[in-house]
C-alpha cells in the first residue's frame, strides 16, 4: 500500500437513480457507505457521493490508495446519441465484402450521429493468415484525406485480422501520417473476436466513445483533487475486473455493462456465493445474471446495443425496465409496468415521498416488503393499483429468471440493489432468495473489491511452431493485457484457457481465448 498498512479503497457506482460510494480497508471490510441521488451532470453526484462517504471517516482523504468507478456514461451516450465522435471507418475486406458495407444495419439516426464516412479498401487474410489481396494503401490515403475535416476518430477493421493483425497496424501508421499523431485510432482485432460484421461494430462504436472516455477519466480525476486523493484511479469493465484510466480511454466500449457486473461481484463478496444467480434491481432497470466461479458469466452470443450487433466480451444478462422507479398506471389488461420512470427523481416524485406519481416503491411500502420508506399513509387510496403492479412485477421477474438459467439445477438467488425489496421472498426454480447486509451499495462494493484482467481472443495457426508455443504466445499476451490494464505484474495469474479446433482447413488451426487476472497494482511498474 502506498500509504502504509492503513491504506483504503474507495468505491463508486453511478446509476441512474442514485450515486453509490463505499470505502473498505487492505481487508475488504466496509468502513463506510452512502447513497446519493445522481444529478442531471453526473459529476455533482459523484462529488457530493465522495464528500460524504469520506466524511465518516476521520482523516481518509489522506489514507486513499485506490479509487475505482463504475459507470453508465458510454451506455447512456449510445442510446440518447449524445456526445459522441465522429469516426471514419476503414474496411480492409476488398473485394470480399462489398455486398454488406460498413454500418448498413446501424439504426440511421445512430449511424447519422457517428459516420463521417466509410470505405472498403483491397486487403484482408484468409483464416491461415494468408493475405487475400494486397493492402491498397493508396486508397487507403485518398479516403483519409478526403475525412480530414470531419474525422475525430478512425476505426480499421480487417477480414480475419484477429488471426493476423499487420495490415490494420499498418493502417494506423498511414492515420497517422495523413491525418496526425492526435487523431485516436480503434483497431478491431484488439476489440472483438471472430464475425467481421460484429467485429467491425463494435469497433466504430469503440471509436465514438473516446471523448466520453475523455470526460469520464477527466470528471473522476477531478473529483479526486477536489477531496485532496491521490491515488491510482481505475474503471471498472464488463467482465467484473479494473482498467486504469489510460486503458479506458483506448477501450472505452469495455465500460458497458459494468454497472451490472459490479453489483454481480458485490453479491459474490457480500455472500461468498461463487455460484448463484444475482438479481440486481436499480431505480429504472433490473438486470439478473449467473455467477460463475465468482465472476459473471460471459455472453456466449452477439450482444445488441443501442441497436447495433456486437461480439465483443459481454456479461450474460436478461434486463427488464423495471426498478424502484418504474411508473405504474391503470390499463385496460389491469396495469401497465413502464416502461417510463422517475429516475432520480425518485425522492420527489413517488407517492411516499410527498409526490403524486405511483411507482414500484410505492407498490412494495403498501404491500410492507419494505419498511421505513417515505411515509406508507401516502399509498392510500392507490392499493389495489399498487398490490396488481407488484404482482405483475413478481411475475415478470420470475419469467425472466427461468430465462437466464441455462440448466434445470436450482441456485441461490441473491438479490441487490437499492430497488431489491421488489423481490419476493420465495420464487420457483430457485433454491432460496438471499438479501445480504448491505446489499443496497453491492455496485459499489464490487467496484471496491475488484481485481484487473487482461484477455486474448484470437486465432492462431499452430503450423510448424506447434501447439505449444502458439498456446504460450497467447498466455503471455493475456498477461501483457492485464498488466497494461494496472494488473501487478508479479501476481497475474491465468484464470482461463479456451481452446476451440477449427475445422476443414489444410492447417491445424484454433481459435484460443486466455483471460489472466490479477491484484491491482501498487508500485510502479519497474522499467
Amino acid at each position: 500500500m502506498r500509504e502504509g498498512e492503513g491504506g483504503l479503497r474507495v468505491g463508486i457506482d453511478v446509476g441512474g437513480t442514485n450515486t453509490d460510494a463505499v470505502v473498505v480497508d487492505a481487508g475488504d471490510r466496509l468502513l463506510a457507505k452512502v447513497k446519493h441521488p445522481t444529478t442531471s451532470d453526473v459529476t455533482t453526484g459523484i462529488l457530493s457521493a465522495l464528500d460524504r462517504v469520506l466524511g465518516q471517516l476521520d482523516g481518509a482523504s489522506g489514507r486513499i490508495t485506490h479509487v475505482m468507478l463504475g459507470t453508465t456514461h458510454a451506455t447512456n451516450a449510445i442510446l440518447e446519441r449524445r456526445h459522441l465522435n465522429r469516426v471514419a471507418a476503414v474496411r480492409l475486406g476488398g473485394p470480399a465484402t462489398h455486398a454488406i458495407p460498413p454500418l448498413s444495419s446501424w439504426p440511421p439516426d445512430l449511424r447519422g450521429a457517428i459516420s463521417c464516412g466509410e470505405i472498403i479498401v483491397d486487403g484482408g487474410v484468409e483464416m491461415t493468415g494468408e493475405p487475400i489481396v494486397a493492402l491498397d494503401e493508396d486508397a487507403v490515403r485518398r479516403f483519409l484525406d478526403g475525412v480530414r475535416e470531419q474525422a475525430e476518430c478512425v476505426a480499421v477493421s480487417g477480414v480475419f485480422s484477429p488471426v493476423l493483425s499487420d495490415q490494420e497496424f499498418r493502417v494506423e501508421e498511414l492515420v497517422r501520417e495523413v491525418l496526425g499523431d492526435d487523431v485516436p485510432v480503434s483497431l478491431s482485432h484488439e476489440i472483438g473476436s471472430l464475425g467481421l460484421l460484429e467485429r467491425e461494430n463494435a469497433c466504430v462504436l469503440n471509436a465514438a466513445l473516446v471523448a466520453v472516455a475523455e470526460r469520464i477519466t477527466s470528471g473522476l480525476s477531478n473529483a479526486m483533487r477536489a477531496h485532496g486523493i491521490a491515488a491510482e484511479a481505475y474503471i471498472a469493465q464488463n467482465d467484473g475486473t479494473l482498467m486504469s484510466l489510460d486503458y479506458v480511454r483506448r477501450y472505452p466500449i469495455l465500460t458497458i455493462g459494468s454497472g451490472p457486473t459490479n453489483s454481480m461481484r458485490g453479491a459474490s463478496y457480500l455472500t461468498g456465493a461463487a455460484d448463484a444467480l444475482v438479481v440486481d434491481v436499480g431505480g429504472t432497470s433490473t438486470d439478473i445474471g449467473i455467477l460463475s466461479s465468482g465472476f459473471p458469466r460471459e455472453s456466449s452470443t452477439a450482444v445488441e446495443i443501442g441497436g447495433v450487433r456486437t461480439n465483443f466480451r459481454m456479461p450474460d444478462l436478461v434486463s427488464l425496465a423495471l426498478g424502484g422507479g418504474t411508473i405504474l398506471r391503470a390499463s385496460p389488461g389491469g396495469v401497465a409496468l413502464g416502461p417510463g420512470s422517475v429516475g432520480y427523481r425518485l425522492t420527489s416524485e413517488a407517492l411516499v415521498f410527498g409526490g403524486s406519481v405511483p411507482t414500484l416503491t410505492d407498490a412494495i411500502v403498501a404491500s410492507g416488503r419494505s419498511r421505513g420508506i417515505g411515509e406508507s399513509g401516502r399509498t392510500d387510496g392507490y392499493t389495489d393499483l399498487l398490490l396488481a403492479g407488484l404482482a405483475a412485477c413478481d411475475l415478470r421477474i420470475e419469467e425472466a429468471v427461468d430465462r437466464v438459467k441455462t440448466s434445470g439445477r436450482e441456485l441461490p438467488l441473491i438479490a441487490v440493489g437499492g430497488g431489491s425489496g421488489l423481490i419476493p421472498e420465495t420464487l420457483a426454480g430457485v433454491a432460496g432468495v438471499h438479501r445480504p447486509d448491505n446489499h443496497d451499495v453491492a455496485n459499489a462494493i464490487g467496484a471496491a473489491i475488484a481485481s484487473v484482467s487482461g484477455e486474448v481472443d484470437r486465432v492462431f495457426s499452430y503450423g510448424k511452431d506447434g501447439r505449444d508455443d502458439a498456446l504460450a504466445e497467447a498466455v503471455r499476451l493475456a498477461r501483457d493485457e492485464a498488466i497494461r490494464a494496472g494488473a501487478d505484474p508479479m501476481h497475474v495469474e491465468i484464470v482461463e484457457i479456451d481452446e476451440v479446433p477449427l475445422a476443414y482447413l489444410t492447417d491445424p488451426v484454433a481459435r484460443v481465448r486466455v483471460k489472466a487476472a490479477g491484484p491491482l497494482r501498487t508500485h510502479p511498474v519497474e522499467a
